[in-house]
């Protein structure tokens, strides 16, 4: 069995590179629009990981929706010449979907809300409701 080949990693700083993660985040900020996710939050990682450029999170009202949108979007991913790796599908509570330099979460409501990633990764931040309440 050989491995299947894999693109060449263009490097994030590279003009090239950064037009294309540019354009992967517009198609996932388009994808989760057309399908009416919810409470959609862009996170930007650069400086903070090297794990990709963006992380995105949303929600959708059931399974059934983000079960859905997760699929479309991988396959909108796959279509633009991506990858797009999805983890959680079955159950779809929470599905992760790796699509190189972007970082998708998808969550149904009470699930996002108990992991509430957003916070997790806005520790040190200016803006976080905490920074702002030891300031007054």
């Amino acid at each position: 069995m050989t491995k299947p080949k894999r693109k060449a990693l263009k490097s994030a700083t590279s003009k090239e590179g950064r037009a294309e993660s540019d354009a992967l985040y517009a198609l996932v900020m388009k994808s989760l629009d057309d399908d009416q996710a919810q409470d959609i939050v862009s996170i930007p990682l650069e400086g903070k990981s090297n794990i990709a450029d963006h992380m995105v999170v949303a929600e959708g009202r059931s399974t059934r929706q983000v079960a859905s949108m997760a699929q479309k979007l991988a396959e909108r991913v796959k279509q633009a010449g991506g990858e797009a790796r999805i983890e959680g599908l079955a159950n779809a509570d929470w599905v992760l979907i790796d699509a190189g330099d972007v970082i998708i979460h998808l969550f149904r409501p009470e699930v996002r809300s108990f992991y509430n990633l957003e916070r997790m990764w806005a520790v040190g931040e200016e803006d976080t409701p905490e920074a702002e309440t030891a300031e007054a």
